[in-house]
């Protein structure tokens, strides 16, 4: 590949943003490294094919005549099998290449604009130090330092077979991603550059010989493995920065060398492993075993810290004596053992508190062992034992190592415990309500039905869970379908059945998730009569009155459309709100977003500062997957950016002027929502309520395919045919209209609700004053951008319904004028150069690779060669796992 591929005409439509010199010069060396990869394993006629169907494509987006595409399209046509699948991987390749490329600029930014901040100069508008600033501005430093003290940030990960890469492939571009960044920090020339170069080469060209695709799914455990890796390269320490980070700038001077005045405001969840409603490879079992290996992971950090925060801690005991309380936990710590404590005194003589660390450190080596006679019984005892040494250092006058890396240590214990994240477990109400008539007609003890005995077991397991990590690691239960109060007693009256009586059961806070329409409309009614049961009396009076509610985004949008799903979830995050505020109960809102904007996705701190006033209070948790987790978190810059807009925004969400612009607005706009929804509602049940859309649908996108793809350990489906869509999970639907270059999932029903609404000005007042309607424009705007009408034309073209293939051309057509109209922009993404430019940079290329894409998919809808049928479905995947690197989203 040459210099040309980072200078691809504008894709019509979206108006064209100055590459960065520096991203410029990247892009450039990995596309020549490519190209000298590719010209070594093929030969030239690979890359001369590479570099035509590239051309072409690039040229297709200036050519109104579309003679640059149809050459492009009869160039795929004439490739062979095997040089259809080199030319895909090929154009793959090329797309990890400028995404690595991206992301390590983005981190170049963030250490450049950070570079030029002087001490405790306020950082970004959107960062927490600003919001802070602006929340003491206006209700005063006692309450703001209040709100600061009750922050929570709850990102839960989930494996949601959204992330289409394989981890071989993953690890490798973080390799090559290394390698970039050295070029930064060698600053010389010569032999040493020259190293560089030949190692990249090395790393690409094992990443172009690295297959794509999976050779099978992976299992539960390998997912809670690929998540772990995240934890273990970024979070760890990513979290306990970003609390040292806003500490900083809260102490100005006195920073490090008193008590901190941030409390860790972030706690993970995870639902690997827990999650078993549809995916029959959860079991009990398997939950012990992501809990397990969950907390090897977290000991192993903690182990990590401590013994970093040892190796500095060499105070002498005449300048640094050990207090009373440091003496009397030596002592305790001999009284465990005396072997132990011997061969420690020996190693740090007259450094007392260093000894005694070493002996925390020895125990939770134990903890991590299992070993009974040295093992801490909980984190809180770990924790204890560290401030005992943090407050003697204090009062010794060694500030600076009481309230350094040994705090930061304090912060990881209380942010992971023992368990890293918390495991939640998920399962359907039917599930639930099937189990309890088993075991009424059959008795506990009876010869129950083995989905009723795996329900029980789940308890069981919970309770194991509980039992070695504490109460933390896993107690939150969520109800999936939530459409009858008695839903919500029904878990405590499994979990007492599984353990014989409300005794020995486990502590569990039952969660509802309100997932379709219908059950966003009902869900104040069904909490309203699940307050009344005297179980969930019992639990509201133990834990202080806490509820946590979680609203579905997937189901809800493919019911209605995105533009109805999303007004109504928030009417009701409204109504939930003033029904919690009635009770006196301390309200969470768990928000079930995926990766994609047809499943809740886009920016996470502009969705938050958007919500109705009192459904934040300070409290923000959501779903993380798939190939958002790698976003978001994979680099450490990126991650600590991400929490801090995330929280600085949370923080912000009921601040007195958010919360009168968001309550303002809600009433304004009232009518102008009503009319929206009821238009675009419409539109959307003309679509997906058409007779014969479902298999239309799945003829018409490589919906059957991606079912194929051993992307994720859960079935794409609930049970199914694609004669309805009832069963049909949200992330298939999703990531299939993504990949045919339409994201109907997106915006489908926008454009006739603001064309019906027909007042350019009216929506334009919407747009400046309304935050929920802005962020739904500019959300709907982005997924705009990496739809492309030619190629969705062709996709359409496969069917054989040209009614609703025009329906669906021209709803784009009409949604993409009153975005514009509504934005007053001049193209799509005018006003928003980073991503308008990385549109810019890949259009063209997901283009070649959806021709690819295309070439399968009418090979394998006409049947006309049936044994190369095989040979299409792998050029089919191998192409999936293209375009979803190049749109950098899927479901």
């Amino acid at each position: 590949m040459t210099e040309a591929e980072i200078r691809p005409d504008v894709p019509r439509g979206v108006v064209s943003h100055e590459v960065p010199e520096l991203l410029r010069n990247d892009v450039r060396l990995l596309g020549e490294l490519l190209g000298r990869v590719l010209r070594e394993a093929g030969g030239e006629d690979l890359l001369a094919d590479v570099e035509r169907l590239r051309e072409l494509a690039i040229a297709s987006h200036s050519d109104p005549n579309g003679h640059a595409l149809a050459q492009a399209e009869e160039l795929v046509a004439g490739f062979s099998h095997e040089r259809a699948e080199q030319v895909a991987r090929a154009f793959t390749c090329y797309f990890h290449l400028a995404n690595l490329a991206e992301e390590y600029h983005r981190v170049r930014v963030l250490h450049d604009r950070e570079s030029r901040l002087a001490p405790h100069e306020l950082a970004p508008d959107d960062s927490l130090p600003a919001a802070y600033q602006q929340l003491v501005a206006e209700v005063g430093e006692d309450e703001a330092r209040a709100r600061l003290r009750e922050l929570e940030f709850r990102p839960v990960f989930t494996a949601h077979p959204t992330e289409a890469r394989r981890r071989a492939v993953a690890r490798s571009i973080r390799r090559i991603a290394e390698l970039v960044a050295e070029r930064d920090a060698l600053h010389i020339g010569g032999t040493t550059l020259a190293e560089n170069e030949r190692r990249l080469l090395a790393e690409i060209d094992t990443l172009w010989r690295t297959s794509p695709l999976r050779a099978e799914k992976p299992t539960v455990l390998d997912e809670v493995a690929t998540v772990l890796s995240i934890v273990d390269s970024t979070l760890a320490d990513v979290l306990p920065t970003v609390y040292r980070r806003l500490d900083d700038w809260l102490l100005e001077r006195d920073a490090g060398t008193t008590a901190p005045l941030v409390a860790p405001f972030a706690r993970l969840g995870s639902w690997i492993g827990g999650d078993r409603d549809g995916n029959p490879n959860v079991t009990a079992e398997v939950t012990r075993a992501a809990a397990a290996l969950a907390s090897e992971h977290a000991l192993d950090a903690l182990l990590s810290s401590a013994r970093r925060t040892a190796d500095g801690l060499t105070l002498d005991a005449a300048g640094t004596p050990a207090s009373p309380e440091l003496s009397a936990l030596w002592q305790r710590q001999r009284s465990l053992s005396d072997a132990m404590t011997s061969r420690i005194a020996g190693d740090a003589p007259n450094e007392p508190h260093r000894r005694a660390l070493l002996g925390i450190i020895e125990r939770i080596a134990a903890t991590r062992r299992r070993d009974a006679d040295l093992a801490y019984a909980s984190p809180d005892e770990l924790e204890a034992d560290l401030r005992t040494v943090q407050d003697s250092l204090q009062a010794a006058g060694a500030r600076r190592a009481a309230y350094g890396d040994l705090q930061r240590l304090i912060w990881q214990v209380q942010t992971f415990g023992f368990h890293l994240a918390e495991l939640e477990i998920r399962q359907h109400s039917q599930v639930h309500a099937a189990a309890l008539a088993d075991i009424e007609e059959h008795g506990v003890d009876g010869d129950l039905q083995p989905m009723t005995v795996e329900v029980l077991d789940t308890f069981r397991a919970l309770g194991t869970v509980q039992r070695r990590l504490g109460v933390a690691a896993a107690r939150r239960y969520i109800v999936s379908f939530t459409q009858s109060p008695d839903h919500l007693p029904a878990v405590y009256r499994l979990a007492e059945l599984a353990f014989g009586g409300p005794e020995h059961a486990p502590v569990i806070d039952a969660i509802p998730l309100f997932e379709t329409f219908a059950d966003l409309q009902n869900s104040v009614d069904i909490l309203d009569a699940a307050l009344a049961h005297p179980r969930v009396q019992e639990r509201l009076a133990a834990n202080g009155r806490r509820v946590e509610v979680m609203l579905g985004y997937s189901d809800s949008s493919k019911d209605v459309g995105p533009l109805s799903a999303t007004l109504a979830l928030d009417d009701a995050q409204r109504r939930i709100a003033d029904w919690a505020r009635r009770n006196d109960i301390v309200l969470t809102l768990f928000h079930g977003r995926g990766g994609a904007l047809g499943r809740g996705g886009g920016p996470a701190n502009r969705a938050v500062l958007a919500q109705p006033p009192g459904s934040v209070d300070g409290r923000f948790k959501l779903t993380e997957q798939g190939e958002v987790i790698f976003a978001r978190y994979g680099d450490p810059d990126i991650a600590t950016r991400h929490i801090e807009q995330v929280a600085a925004a949370t923080l912000l969400a009921d601040a007195p002027s958010v919360a009168q612009r968001n309550t303002e607005a809600a009433g304004r706009f009232a009518d102008l929502a009503s009319r929206l929804d009821v238009a675009s509602r419409e539109r959307f049940h003309d679509l997906v309520r058409a007779d014969g859309f479902p298999a239309w649908f799945a003829q018409v996108t490589p919906l059957e395919e991606i079912g194929l793809l051993p992307i994720g350990s859960r079935p794409a489906r609930r049970g199914l045919s694609v004669s309805s869509l009832d069963d049909l999970r949200a992330i298939p639907w999703v990531f299939s209209w993504s990949q045919a270059r339409i994201n109907l999932a997106g915006w489908y029903g926008l454009g006739t609700a603001l064309d019906t609404v027909g007042d350019v000005e009216e929506l334009r007042t919407a747009y400046a004053e309304w935050p929920l309607f802005a962020t739904i424009i500019d959300n709907v705007e982005m997924s705009l951008a990496k739809t492309d009408e030619r190629i969705a034309a062709r996709y359409l073209a496969l069917g054989d319904r040209d009614d609703l293939a025009e329906q669906v051309l021209d709803e784009m057509r009409l949604t993409r004028q009153w975005v514009l109209a509504t934005t007053g922009s001049t193209g799509v993404l005018s006003r928003r150069r980073i991503l308008g430019r990385a549109v810019q940079l890949r259009s063209p290329y997901v283009d070649a690779l959806s021709l690819l894409q295309l070439r399968a998919l009418r090979g394998l809808r006409t049947g006309q060669d049936p044994q190369s049928a095989e040979e299409l479905r792998r050029l089919l995947l191998l192409t999936v796992n293209g375009v979803a690197a190049g749109l950098q989203n899927t479901g």
